[in-house]
């Protein structure tokens, strides 16, 4: 379950993401206004780390961004900082480029693998509790039969279409512009539909080494 507090954020995501962007060797080509297609989230088992992918547009291209937010700075990962974010609720947080960050990275490749799905989303304002329902819908099939080491990973390859990490028993693929999968899908991917996409877009697949 994902825990969403009804705050405030300076800057807010969209804010963000408009000055990161531009910057990132695999966002070339966007133009235009950047606009919020959809999000989805994963829990960090330890209750400590929000993961959320978000899918925008600009212009013609469409970009697959998964974020990590955190409470104290991701050792090592300066490079990938996108920014800090002031939460009226929280405090300060430290936003990073998902992939860079080892808690986003371990269950994308946990969910991809084994077909476990996003999390449910439930608003908290004041002593009002209410779901959410989810703006981009998960699918895809995991086909892991023997526990897999979710350890070690490291980026292997970024290109326009792809960030490859490479972990210690598993290769992880998130797809940088999600498009309509050709074909059957086989082995362990994700997929994702949202307003606009009927079609399921590949996002991600894991192969056990």
């Amino acid at each position: 379950m994902a825990l969403i507090h009804a705050a405030s954020l300076a800057p807010t995501k969209l804010e963000a993401l408009t000055a990161w962007l531009p910057a990132q060797s695999w966002a070339a080509g966007l133009a235009g206004d950047l606009e919020l297609l959809g999000a989805y989230r994963f829990d960090d088992p330890h209750g400590e780390v929000g993961l959320e992918t978000h899918l925008v547009r600009g212009g013609d291209v469409v970009l697959q961004v998964p974020l990590s937010y955190r409470g104290a700075p991701l050792a090592g990962a300066d490079d990938a900082l996108v920014c800090t974010m002031e939460h009226s609720a929280l405090g300060r947080r430290w936003i990073y480029d998902g992939c860079a960050d080892p808690v986003f990275v371990t269950m994308l490749a946990a969910v991809t693998l084994t077909g476990v799905g996003q999390s449910v989303q439930v608003i908290a304002d004041g002593e009002r509790v209410r779901t959410r329902p989810p703006t981009v819908r998960l699918g895809g099939g995991g086909w892991l039969t023997d526990a897999a080491d979710l350890t070690g990973f490291t980026a292997a390859a970024t290109d326009d279409d792809w960030t490859v990490l490479r972990g210690d028993e598993v290769e992880l693929r998130l797809a940088r512009r999600p498009a309509p999968a050709v074909g059957p899908a086989t082995g362990s991917y994700l997929t994702g539909t949202w307003s606009g996409q009927a079609l399921p877009a590949l996002l991600a697949t894991a192969t056990v080494l």
